[in-house]
């Protein structure tokens, strides 16, 4: 255990999200997502909700404001309702980012660019269009 780092973050996404560098996405796929949508490496959360990952992912890194979206959504098909978990997203999102802004990709756009993510958490998220990627921004000097 490590102080002021969330006990659901595993050693390996630690290490994913240290790795990665402005402009570089990270996916946080529910557990209906399909392995053909994942990234080269994929790290398993299996019984971690996506919302306690995320807050815990946002304490650490900022998103990338220097883009036209900070975070995608997967929208939804046919006459799907907006799902509630968006809404628990936005808020996780807001009390970092206040100025984040989301994209909603069509289905088979989001698979291809969580494809090119430098990591896909597998996660035990439940909600149907759980799935969430963030580009990670730039961490500037402490004043």
């Amino acid at each position: 255990m490590l102080k002021k780092i969330s006990p659901v973050l595993s050693p390996e996404l630690l290490k994913a999200i240290a790795e990665m560098g402005h402009g570089d996405e990270l996916t946080l796929a529910d557990a209906h997502y399909p392995q053909s949508g994942s990234a080269d490496v994929v790290i398993r959360a299996d019984g971690v909700g996506i919302p306690e990952l995320l807050a815990g992912i946002l304490e650490l890194i900022p998103l990338d404001q220097y883009n036209d979206w900070q975070y995608g959504l997967m929208a939804t098909v046919g006459d799907d309702p907006e799902p509630d978990i968006w809404e628990t997203y936005a808020d996780i999102v807001r009390r970092e980012e206040s100025e984040a802004t989301p994209k909603f990709f069509e289905r088979f756009e989001f698979y291809e660019v969580a494809r090119r993510s430098h990591v896909t958490v597998l996660t035990g998220e439940t909600s149907q269009y759980g799935n969430i990627i963030l580009k990670k921004g730039v961490v500037l000097p402490q004043k």
